[in-house]
């Protein structure tokens, strides 16, 4: 897996996956940005979130539940110092369907955390303490 980030302007950057996709990042106005896209630190949050979406929705799909909405909230605290690291990031998952198995849910969710995602186990290993909840409701 590769990327590339190069300075634009300012405290602006172009970052291009290796897939070929691409994005600006920015600092808020106060660090000497002008808020044309997401801070890096959000960025880890969002992959975050997006790797144990991928996870929960993929074990569900496979387990036909018939899932019509799927978010993850994240709600993260950062160190008080530099580093401002995070420390801690809860996970909330709404998953909406028809006549859904609220247990297959809760287990879709604890796998990603336990088992299969990615990002989730390298925050862990940095000492991040990750917790996660579970709201399951019916197609809007």
């Amino acid at each position: 897996m590769k990327a590339r980030i190069a300075w634009h302007d300012q405290v602006a950057f172009v970052a291009e996956s290796g897939s070929g996709h691409a994005l600006i990042l920015d600092g808020a106005p106060d660090h000497g940005g002008r808020n044309l896209g997401p801070r890096p630190m959000e960025l880890i949050l969002m992959g975050l979130g997006s790797c144990a979406s991928f996870d929960v929705m993929t074990i569900l799909t496979k387990q036909r539940q018939a899932v019509s909405a799927c978010v993850c909230e994240l709600d993260a605290t950062r160190a008080d110092e530099v580093p401002a690291v995070f420390t801690a990031i809860t996970m909330h998952f709404t998953v909406r369907g028809d006549g859904l198995d609220h247990a297959k849910v809760e287990r879709a969710v604890a796998l990603s955390a336990e088992k299969y995602c990615s990002a989730s186990k390298m925050l862990e290993a940095a000492g991040v303490i990750l917790t996660h909840r579970v709201t399951v409701m019916p197609r809007d």
